[in-house]
This record gives C-alpha cells, sequence and structure tokens, in this order.
C-alpha cells in the first residue's frame, strides 16, 4: 500500500544515469531558483513605506534614496555571487567561500544562518501566499495556519518528484508573474508620460522633510533590503544547471537581477509618483495595480498571479537548501543522511527536513508574515558579509585578473551588509532576538556532529602499518529467548545449535498461574530435552530488565571460558507490512535493549508467515 502511494505521490525511481536529464536550462532555473527573490517585489517597497509613513506622508519622498541604496546592493551582490559561482563551481555559497576564506566557524555561522534563513523563506512565502488567499476568500482567514501548511506540504511533494517536474511545474506562475509586472510597469509608465496618471507625491524629490534621522532612514533600508533574500540560492545550487554549469548559472543570476532590478525601481518609483500610502486592507502592489488597470480582469488577473508568484517562491528555498545541507553533511558537520539521494534523485532526506521546520515555524509564529520577515532578514544578511568579505580575502590570496577591481567591489557589498545587520540588531532587536539564541545552539549541534564523526573515524580506523586486532575465541553460548513452544522456536534452537557449542533456551514468566508456565517448561523438554531451558518470573511484567541481567551473568561465565554470546531473538515476520501493527513490538524492544552491551552478540531469526 504504501509503495503505491509513494509511486502515485512522488513517481517511478529514476536511474543514476537518468541524472543528467535533471540538470536545469537557464530557462527552468529561472523559474525554480528566482521565484523568491523576484516575488520579494511584492512586499518589498510596502516595507519600506511602512517605516517612513510613522514619520509623515512627505517623508515617503525618501523611498527613492533607499530604494536607490537597495539597488546598489542588489549590483554588488550580484557581481559578488557571479565570482563565487566562478570560484567555487561545487556550491554551497556562503558556506563554502567564508569557509575557505574566514576559517570553519565563519563557514559554519553562514552555513546555519541560511539553513534557518531558507526554511523562514518557505515560512515567509506559504503565509503571504495564504494572505493573498485569504483577502479573496475571508472565510478561509481562520484556516490560514491550515492554509499554509498544505502549501508546505503541496510543494514538498513536488520537489520530491524531482528538480524537472518542480521546474515544469513553476514556469507558468514564474512568468506569468513575470509577464503582468513587465506590462504594469509599462503601462504605468506610458501613463505617467501622456499625463494619464498625475502626480500625488507628498513631497518633491530634494527637499527637507522635518524630523527625518539616519536612523529612520536605515531602518527603511533594512525593511526594503528584504526584497534581496534569495539572490544568493542560485550560487548554492550551480551542481544542478546544464554544463558548463558555472557559465550558465552566472548568467541565470545576471537575468534574476536584472528583472529585479527593474521591477523592484518601477514599483517604487510609482509608489512615489501616485502617493501610494501603505493600508490594512490592500497593499501597495495592488493599489498600483488599480491605478494602472482600474478594476477589470487585468487587474484580477495581475493579482492571481502575485497570489501564485508569493505561494510558489518557496520553492528557492526547496532548492538551495538540500545542496546546503548536503555540503554541510560532506564536512561532517550534518548526518550523512543528507548525503543520500531519494527515488527521483533528490536529495529527498533535505528537502523533508525543510518542510518540517518551515511547519514548525508557521505554527510557532501563528502564521504572520510580519514576524517573520525581520528574523528573515538577518538571516541571509550575515552570511552576505561574511561571504562578500571572504572573497575581499579570496582575491588578495589568489590575486587573478583585475582582482582590485573586484575586491572593490566586494567591499561595498560586504560594507553595506554589515551595516544593515548592525542596524537591524539595534533597531529591530525585539524580533531578531531569536536569532541570537538559535544560532550558538544551531553551532553546538555542527560540533557535536562533528565531534561524534571523529570519534567514530578514530575508533574504526585500521593504522596503515599495524594489523588490525584479532581476538580468537575458544567457543560460542548462544541464548535463544523463548515467549512460547512454536515452529518459530522450533527454527531457532535448531539454527542456535548450528552456531553454537553451547546453547540455552530462556523464558520470562509473569503469569499468576505456576502451572500454566511448569506446561510451557514441560512441552520445551518434551521437544528439545538436550537443551538447558531457565525460566524467569517477572513480579512487574517486564521482559527486557530480566532478559538483560540474566544475559549479562551468562555472558561474564562465557568470557571466562573465552567464549563468544549471542542472543538469539526469535520473530514472525507478517506477509503484509500493514499486519505488524496488529502483533506487538516485544523482539524490537528486546534487541534494543540489549544493543547496550558490548559484549553480547544480538541477532534475529526471522520465520516469514506464507499468509
Amino acid at each position: 500500500m504504501w509503495h503505491y502511494l509513494k509511486r502515485v505521490l512522488i513517481g517511478k525511481p529514476l536511474k543514476t544515469m537518468d541524472e543528467g536529464g535533471q540538470a536545469l536550462t537557464k530557462f527552468k532555473a529561472l523559474a525554480l531558483l528566482s521565484s523568491d527573490a523576484l516575488s520579494s517585489v511584492a512586499y518589498g517597497t510596502e516595507q519600506i513605506t511602512t517605516v517612513l509613513i510613522t514619520l509623515s506622508a512627505a517623508a515617503m519622498m525618501y523611498q527613492l534614496y533607499v530604494a536607490a541604496l537597495v539597488l546598489v546592493l542588489l549590483f554588488a551582490i550580484t557581481l559578488s555571487y557571479q565570482q563565487i559561482i566562478h570560484a567555487y563551481p561545487s556550491g554551497g555559497g556562503a558556506y563554502v567561500v567564508a569557509s575557505t576564506n574566514w576559517g570553519e566557524g565563519a563557514g559554519l555561522v553562514a552555513g546555519g544562518s541560511l539553513l534557518v534563513d531558507y526554511m523562514l523563506t518557505v515560512a515567509v512565502s506559504t503565509t503571504s501566499g495564504t494572505e493573498a488567499i485569504t483577502s479573496a476568500i475571508p472565510g478561509l482567514s481562520k484556516y490560514s495556519v491550515l492554509v499554509s501548511v498544505l502549501i508546505v506540504v503541496g510543494i514538498m511533494l513536488m520537489n520530491l518528484r524531482g528538480m524537472r517536474e518542480s521546474a515544469a511545474f513553476l514556469t507558468l506562475p514564474v512568468y506569468f508573474f513575470i509577464a503582468m509586472i513587465f506590462i504594469m510597469i509599462a503601462v504605468g509608465f506610458y501613463n505617467i508620460v501622456t499625463g494619464n496618471i498625475t502626480y500625488h507625491a507628498a513631497a518633491p524629490v530634494g527637499g527637507t522633510v522635518s524630523g527625518m534621522t539616519l536612523l529612520l532612514f536605515f531602518r527603511a533600508f533594512s525593511s526594503g533590503s528584504s526584497s534581496l533574500t534569495g539572490v544568493e540560492a542560485i550560487s548554492n545550487a550551480v551542481p544542478n544547471f546544464k554544463k558548463p554549469k558555472s557559465h550558465n548559472a552566472a548568467a541565470t543570476l545576471a537575468i534574476m537581477a536584472t528583472i529585479l532590478a527593474i521591477f523592484f525601481g518601477g514599483i517604487t518609483f510609482m509608489s512615489y509618483y501616485m502617493g501610494i500610502r501603505p493600508q490594512a486592507s490592500q497593499t501597495v502592489l495592488s493599489q498600483i495595480g488599480t491605478n494602472v488597470f482600474g478594476h477589470g480582469v487585468i487587474y484580477y488577473l495581475f493579482q492571481l498571479s502575485t497570489a501564485l508568484i508569493l505561494a510558489v517562491a518557496a520553492n528557492t528555498g526547496f532548492s538551495a537548501f538540500p545542496i546546503l545541507a548536503y555540503n554541510l553533511a560532506k564536512d561532517k558537520f550534518l548526518p550523512h543522511a543528507y548525503l543520500d539521494r531519494g527515488d527521483r534523485l533528490g536529495y529527498s532526506n533535505g528537502i523533508i527536513s525543510l518542510a518540517l521546520g518551515a511547519i514548525a515555524l508557521i505554527f510557532i509564529f501563528h502564521g504572520q508574515t510580519t514576524l517573520l520577515i525581520p528574523l528573515y532578514a538577518i538571516g541571509v544578511f550575515v552570511p552576505f558579509t561574511l561571504s562578500q568579505s571572504g572573497m575581499i580575502i579570496h582575491w588578495f590570496r589568489t590575486r587573478e585578473g583585475f582582482w582590485q577591481g573586484k575586491a572593490f567591489i566586494n567591499f561595498v557589498g560586504a560594507l553595506i551588509s554589515v551595516v544593515l545587520v548592525t542596524f537591524l540588531l539595534i533597531t529591530r532587536f525585539g524580533n531578531i532576538w531569536p536569532y541570537l539564541i538559535i544560532m550558538p545552539l544551531i553551532l553546538r549541534l555542527f560540533y557535536r556532529i562533528h565531534e561524534h564523526y571523529g570519534k567514530v573515524a578514530k575508533q574504526l580506523r585500521v593504522a596503515a602499518k599495524a594489523k588490525a586486532e584479532v581476538h580468537e575465541y575458544d567457543g560460542a553460548t548462544v541464548i535463544v529467548l523463548v515467549s512460547n513452544i512454536t515452529r518459530v522456536t522450533t527454527g531457532a534452537i535448531n539454527y542456535a545449535r548450528s552456531i553454537g557449542d553451547y546453547v540455552i533456551a530462556m523464558h520470562v514468566s509473569f503469569d499468576e498461574n505456576p502451572q500454566k508456565e511448569h506446561k510451557t517448561a514441560q512441552e520445551f523438554k518434551e521437544e528439545f530435552p538436550d537443551i538447558r531451558f531457565v525460566d524467569i518470573h517477572s513480579s512487574y511484567r517486564s521482559i527486557a530488565t530480566p532478559t538483560l541481567r540474566f544475559c549479562d551473568v551468562i555472558a561474564k561465565r562465557a568470557a571466562e571460558r573465552n567464549f563468544t554470546t549471542t542472543v538469539l531473538v526469535p520473530q514472525f515476520v507478517p506477509r503484509h507490512p500493514w499486519q505488524n501493527v496488529l502483533h506487538n513490538q516485544t523482539a524490537l524492544r528486546l534487541r534494543a535493549t540489549l544493543n547496550s552491551r558490548e559484549n553480547i552478540i544480538v541477532s534475529t531469526y526471522n520465520y516469514h508467515l506464507k499468509e
């Protein structure tokens, strides 16, 4: 049943040699990896105006300056990540750059920040999409958390089916949104030039606004910079591109950054020119759409495209998180399970982990986008700072080509990023303080995992010139755990005889009727007169504890004779997997208990049922 359901939801397994068919073209990669960055224009300008309006309507003029600084940062970040793509084509982005140039600690801070940020990407995108849905269908408002969770699960299943299918699915909503925004900006500017839209700005460009401070300006800048989240995703996913991988990834990043710059600059300018102010009932983008299109069919298509891009923007996280987790696992800072590919050649464990983390965040923050965005920003600008400053070190070390100019670009990006992080810590501490708790915990987890793998490797490694220690035993003691006399018992005893020099059958009884237990012992002796049978009574109806105590005693005696001790746990296996729930899992519990002893070998005897 499970295998059939899995095939329906995910599809049939792909051969390893089919991996090349899953690689992305620039057209599909733009849909798969840029949906997060492009969708942020739906709320980037609004985040700026929401801060500025707290001073006055005249202060809205500063959104143009804020947008200009955001575009400068976008330019620096884009050039920086193009350099990263060529210098570090294995993927991993900020984690690999920071680790290589700043050291292990900085790399783990960048990697940990991005892991959390991708979870926030999924959470923010789905909650934003849900808000667009509930705005159209108010009756769903009370189910907003459930709707967000269902969207996450749906995107997770889509990604488990493989990159090619998820990219194909995303092509329509992403390019539909790109087309609608281009149309809106083109028609809007045409109406401005022809005078169909009149100038309604509260203050002229270059005017002075009473009460404006540098602190308020940078607070607006830090809020508007949320439009840059997701830019780094392409550098993390370079291995997913068609060859030449670095060239195609860098070209896709340039295309995405150009579209993002046009969208963000155009939307911010029209917001200023039209005198748009943030409203609780209608987004800034929706107000611009109303002024440009009116309330006709095109306006509703425009709103539909916005809702779709916000809903699918979460997919950027699903594309980048598994590759980042792979790189961390490869360096032994995350479990090796993240190195495994699933049936459809994707890193399934990374995809599922991301979905679970995002769902947890949605529940914790009750599906409220405004509570998630400050954490979202700090989680991406810390890696921005580390990666761009790391690239400065890279250029000074390698001195390749026009390295001075490249280092200057990285310096500009790093400087703006570090200022942004500083202002986020100062002005939004009430929102981002969880980051200062989460990151140390993540770093501790990384180091504990790394320490464990180091200890395992040390204990398992055989020195090059040293011969592995081999202990010669004189015999084997086998303890067979017996619940009652069945075919399973008979098969287990016969198998024990074939591998052991000394066989003991052990039975734990806790029945109040001694005659019944005596009957079990008598039946066993009649069937196996040459095998020692030990009956241990348990007053507290526990099987594991008395079994462990008895096995410890036998193992100690066996060691004195230089014998090994094997405990054989018999069990029957139902024909259909679902039938396992109809039977107790005593054998499973016993194996888990006995595995704690290093001087006992635990083995299982399986008897397969035919019907």
